[in-house]
């Protein structure tokens, strides 16, 4: 956004991605509530890194999500399967 200074926001987010894909390189189902109570992380920011994660820059792994629970209740798990090689 506006407010991005690479010089000092580089090195939180690219903490932030590793700490995300740490938790979840084991391919462990997870909502965003249990990889923030992981990593410390907020929700939002974590839901950005899954995406990222997704990226070929970032190694093009594969982020699958899923309903848990009551479809109707909107809660959602994730599972990252890491990329050969990486």
């Amino acid at each position: 956004g506006p407010e991005y200074l690479p010089f000092v926001d580089d090195v939180r987010l690219t903490g932030q991605i590793l700490r995300v894909f740490n938790c979840m390189k084991d391919s462990k189902w997870r909502t965003l509530r249990e990889i923030e109570e992981i990593t410390g992380d907020g929700q939002a920011s974590i839901s950005a890194q899954l995406r990222h994660l997704r990226k070929a820059r970032f190694g093009g792994h594969e982020v699958n999500r899923r309903s848990r629970g009551d479809r109707a209740q909107g809660l959602f798990e994730y599972q990252l399967i890491v990329t050969e090689g990486v």
